[in-house]
């Protein structure tokens, strides 16, 4: 049977692990943690949390790595999953070999993700949160007459796993497994080297955890980056699987 290679492009502190950890738990499944993070902190230069780290742990070269998430093989798996981030895709990299793979959009409310973001890392320009390279990466496959990405919200993920997660398997033409539903503590050998950093919530976890949403009061510093956000938000918003 063909490899499906799933590419899921999330933006940061959406539930991105969990899902990863999902996908993993299937037996028929092998996944890859942020293969372009050393390619983009290298380009950007930007001093990211474990960044020495981060850059000795992966290969820095954009096209080695492309070609290993649309060519790579794996013996005695049918899925290929990639959990990318999509703020690591910075302008005019050649996105020429997301033809080759399944691409899914996971997305979550702007004001929720500023809120989470800030207590690790400073804001200074909206590229940093990834929505607006989702939005480049349903256009170049608009412009490329391809299939639209599959894109998915995480609150309704988190609201109902199960019937979610199957719509997610139906639409990428997988067999949806109860395995996806939970997973057991703890890292794992696939986790990229910054898990220590920013994994400590999803090693405590063993599924998809429903917390309260507390109310969230931006500072006003961030309002400016919240409202271009929220434009771009709610294209995706509009298209994804419907709960």
């Amino acid at each position: 049977m063909k490899l499906i290679r799933i590419a899921m492009w999330s933006g940061p502190r959406n539930i991105s692990t969990a899902l990863m950890r999902s996908f993993e738990n299937r037996k028929d499944t092998t996944v890859v943690d942020e293969p372009f993070y050393a390619c983009y902190l290298k380009t950007t230069k930007l001093n990211h949390p474990m960044r020495k780290e981060i850059l000795n742990s992966q290969d820095t070269n954009w096209d080695r790595v492309a070609n290993l998430c649309s060519n790579k093989t794996f013996k005695g798996f049918m899925i290929f999953y990639q959990k990318h981030m999509s703020h690591h895709l910075v302008e005019k990299m050649d996105l020429n070999w997301l033809k080759k793979v399944k691409n899914c959009i996971l997305i979550r409310n702007p004001k929720f993700v500023i809120n989470s973001y800030v207590k690790k890392y400073d804001i200074k320009d909206i590229r940093q949160l990834g929505y607006l390279q989702q939005l480049e990466i349903l256009n170049f496959l608009k412009k490329q007459k391809l299939e639209d990405p599959i894109i998915i919200d995480s609150s309704d993920i988190i609201n109902n796993p199960k019937h979610m997660l199957k719509k997610l398997c139906n639409k990428l033409n997988i067999n949806f497994t109860d395995q996806m539903l939970s997973w057991p503590k703890g890292g794992r050998d696939s986790d990229g080297v910054w898990a220590s950093y920013w994994y400590k919530n999803v090693f405590k976890s063993k599924g998809f955890i429903r917390a309260k949403e507390k109310k969230v009061n931006l500072n006003k510093k961030l309002y400016g980056f919240y409202k271009d956000c929220m434009k771009h938000y709610k294209v995706l918003y509009d298209k994804r699987i419907q709960p």
